[in-house]
């Protein structure tokens, strides 16, 4: 069995303030009028629409004026939420609007329904994204969340191109026939200086003795009768 009642409050998925809706009887006994969030439609009540109407436009214009506020405050932040993620950057499940709406908590001290945050599809990638908000019906923002590591990614070492090393050793094999060319030409190098070089500088060659010419004995004979 169905009543009509009038709401005193907003309900979600029922209605707000002065409207006027028919629900369970049970519904309304047992919950609504004993929390005081709705009251029946009699002709004595219908005199407090028009308060209930104020208190519902007062209401909707506080909550404009706080969302268009948010909305402006949101957009200059940075909302960063950590996630574990592989080697190759791949992420180990999904960045949800409940993670960001906690994050929002955490950080900032920002209270805001997860509802509002707007996710086509959860965020399964490392980087910047632009995240759209529905504070309100005719409010609408963009929070931007950066979705970072916890793993420690490992230094990247550069290795020496090989064309270095081949440069390398052509250069030493190019000195080569220099070398050999002065060696050809009997050109003599000075030795270096000592100090210099620490090589040892070369002796001159010494002179070949004389050899003594022999006695004949005819020469020896006439040298004692002499």
């Amino acid at each position: 069995m169905k009543t009509e009642v009038i709401l005193t409050s907003n309900i979600v998925g029922l209605g707000a303030e002065s409207d006027q809706v028919k629900v369970a009887s049970g519904y309304a006994r047992n919950y609504l009028f004993p929390q005081r969030l709705a009251i029946p439609l009699s002709n004595a009540n219908k005199r407090r629409l028009e308060v209930l109407r104020q208190r519902r436009a007062d209401r909707e214009a506080h909550e404009f004026n706080t969302m268009t506020e948010m909305s402006k405050g949101l957009g200059k932040l940075v909302c960063l939420v950590k996630v574990k993620a592989g080697d190759d950057g791949k992420m180990f499940g999904a960045v949800t609007a409940g993670m960001i709406a906690d994050e929002l908590k955490h950080q900032f001290d920002v209270t805001l329904d997860k509802k509002k945050i707007h996710l086509e599809h959860p965020i399964k990638t490392l980087g910047d994204h632009e995240v759209e908000l529905h504070l309100h019906a005719e409010v609408k923002g963009t929070l931007k969340v950066r979705v970072e590591s916890t793993t420690p990614t490992a230094p990247v070492v550069e290795a020496t191109p090989p064309e270095a090393k081949g440069d390398g050793r052509t250069e030493k094999r190019g000195r080569r026939p220099e070398r050999t060319e002065a060696a050809g030409s009997g050109e003599h190098k000075p030795p270096a200086a000592k100090g210099e070089t620490g090589a040892k500088p070369e002796r001159a060659p010494r002179a070949p003795r004389t050899e003594k010419t022999p006695k004949t004995e005819k020469a020896a004979k006439a040298e004692k009768a002499g």
